[in-house]
């Protein structure tokens, strides 16, 4: 049995690729400007969820922040407490997923925020720099964007 796709948008595709480039590049400027990383891998994920499926469920600000900000300060935790080791590696993103589950943020580049900073040793500045202050910028880009043209409306639904 074959599934008919809806057809696709070029319009709508070209402004994803102008917004979530803008994005990220917002995000570097302010690390040049602060001397600080803040761009991390699972920051290119939300831009897709943020800038070519912005009506999602996953894309809403809730989920944005919170997935996040929970992932972050899990990774955090177990950093501190059991140190990067193959358990904490696996756990991370378990942990985060069941958190975010049950507090109605899930987000999936959370549980690649996660990884990111067990795999990175991150202590608790993590949670500020990169991940607070990226997904500031990642969400103040979505809500200029996507509300700039008439095709498009973020948030659906801020909390």
């Amino acid at each position: 049995m074959r599934t008919v796709r809806p057809k696709r948008s070029f319009r709508f595709a070209i402004w994803s690729l102008i917004s979530s480039t803008v994005s990220i590049w917002s995000i570097l400027a302010v690390t040049n400007w602060f001397g600080h990383s803040l761009l991390i891998g699972s920051f290119g994920a939300t831009a897709v969820l943020l800038f070519a499926v912005p009506e999602a469920p996953l894309s809403q600000p809730r989920n944005l922040i919170g997935g996040h900000m929970i992932s972050a300060t899990i990774a955090v935790i177990l950093v501190a407490t059991l140190g990067t080791n193959f358990f904490t590696i696996g756990f991370s993103v378990g942990l985060s997923i069941f958190v975010m589950y049950l507090t109605h943020t899930l987000h999936p580049p959370g549980g690649a925020t996660a990884l990111i900073g067990v795999l990175g040793g991150v202590g608790v500045d993590f949670i500020l720099f990169p991940v607070f202050i990226g997904v500031m910028i990642l969400l103040v880009n979505a809500l200029l964007v996507n509300n700039f043209v008439h095709h498009r409306k973020y948030p659906v639904v801020w909390f």
